[in-house]
């Protein structure tokens, strides 16, 4: 006879367990510390037993509720227990794998690629414009949805740049989870930031204009700034190289003999070693700084903190201070040698090797890392007399 409500009540505790069905293999488990929904089925031939609550938190009805959907469960072929443990450890996986922790074990697998300035940015990022959205939420439940109004957020603050970025990052802790298995799919992977956020106009780094560089070296020269700083633009404007790469330089990256600068890969923006050939008057600028920094690891270090390097701001706050703020920038000199070299003649793919833009066919840069660097000698020295004439 199928159970009531008044049944469960009345059923007393005993130190005896017993059983009071209610029918379909579901009883009341009454012992001496309470009462217990249970249901007693079989899977392939064998016994198990699953639990439903306490009574009377669980109710004679929502037992009888559950009883209905494990049943359904079960005659579908699947057994219920084993459904109960997988939705449990989804939860539970769930719980860990937060978007936020998936994130950050993917700038720890970049660590190694980035430069320490490239990491902090990306990771400032993901914790001013990302985690505070998506970040406590299931990886696995984030929907392109909500992706595309977070970053359609960041654009209307005026930052498409931010949200174009932001977007390519997100994609890529998703590519990085499905490749480490730790979502299933990359539900990012048709979000096409051109589809997503409205055109933006590109603005090209302010460079100095060739008609203006004797008189910008004239400046330099004149400059009552910081020597570290003059020798550091100097040097910048003769090889050509990115701010970052100069900040950094090594006294061990030199070859003053063989005249030759040569950066390891993990100091270039394409991890790639890159050779610099270096001509009379770029030695001449690295032979200055011997007295000033030659006992020590960097050639330009800070004035105010001799172990770092010079800032990230000095090169542009010089430059601002000389007149040329919002007319040229420190990486603007590479766009400078580009043009007046190109103008001259100088073979495109040695300007190109010159500039560090790496030839993706490792057997073609290879041959032009070989080839390439007598002539870049060559053109560097040409620079070298035209800028410092």
């Amino acid at each position: 006879m199928p159970l009531t409500d008044l049944a469960c009540r009345n059923a007393k505790p005993s130190d005896k367990p017993r059983k009071v069905a209610d029918g379909g293999g579901m009883y009341l488990l009454v012992n001496k510390t309470g009462k217990y929904w249970r249901w007693d089925y079989r899977f392939a031939g064998k016994r198990f037993t699953m639990a439903f609550g306490v009574y009377p938190e669980v109710s004679l009805v929502q037992a009888r509720e559950r009883l209905q959907r494990e049943r359904a469960t079960l005659a579908s072929g699947v057994n219920p227990m084993v459904q109960k443990k997988l939705i449990k450890h989804a939860v539970d996986s769930d719980a860990i794998n937060t978007f936020e922790a998936l994130a950050k074990e993917w700038l720890a697998h970049q660590a190694g690629r980035w430069e320490a300035v490239t990491l902090q940015r990306t990771r400032a990022s993901l914790e001013a414009d990302v985690y505070p959205v998506i970040g406590s939420l299931p990886a696995s439940s984030v929907t392109p949805r909500v992706v595309m109004d977070l970053v359609k957020g960041i654009e209307k603050r005026g930052a498409s740049e931010v949200a174009m970025r932001v977007l390519q990052r997100i994609k890529s802790v998703y590519r990085y989870g499905v490749t480490h298995m730790r979502v299933e799919s990359n539900p990012m992977v048709d979000l096409v930031p051109s589809d997503i956020l409205r055109p933006r106009r590109v603005q090209h780094r302010p460079a100095l204009a060739a008609a203006e560089l004797p008189n910008f070296v004239r400046q330099l020269s004149d400059y009552s700034g910081d020597t570290h700083t003059v020798n550091a633009l100097r040097l910048l404007l003769l090889t050509a190289t990115r701010p970052g790469e100069v900040r950094g330089a090594r006294w061990s990256e030199f070859d003053l003999e063989a005249r030759q600068w040569r950066i390891p890969a993990e100091r270039m923006k394409m991890r790639s070693e890159h050779v610099v050939p270096l001509s009379t008057q770029a030695v001449e600028v690295i032979e200055a700084m011997l007295p000033l920094s030659g006992s020590r690891e960097l050639v330009f270090p800070s004035p105010f903190y001799p172990s770092k390097p010079l800032s990230e701001n000095t090169f542009n706050s010089a430059l601002a201070r000389m007149g040329y703020k919002n007319s040229a920038t420190a990486h603007g000199f590479r766009a400078l040698f580009s043009t007046m070299a190109n103008e001259h003649g100088w073979p495109p793919d040695v300007i190109e090797r010159q500039l560090a833009h790496v030839e993706r066919d490792q057997v073609r840069a290879a041959y032009n890392r070989s080839s390439y660097l007598k002539q870049r000698a060559e053109m560097m020295q040409w620079w070298a007399d035209n800028v410092f004439n």
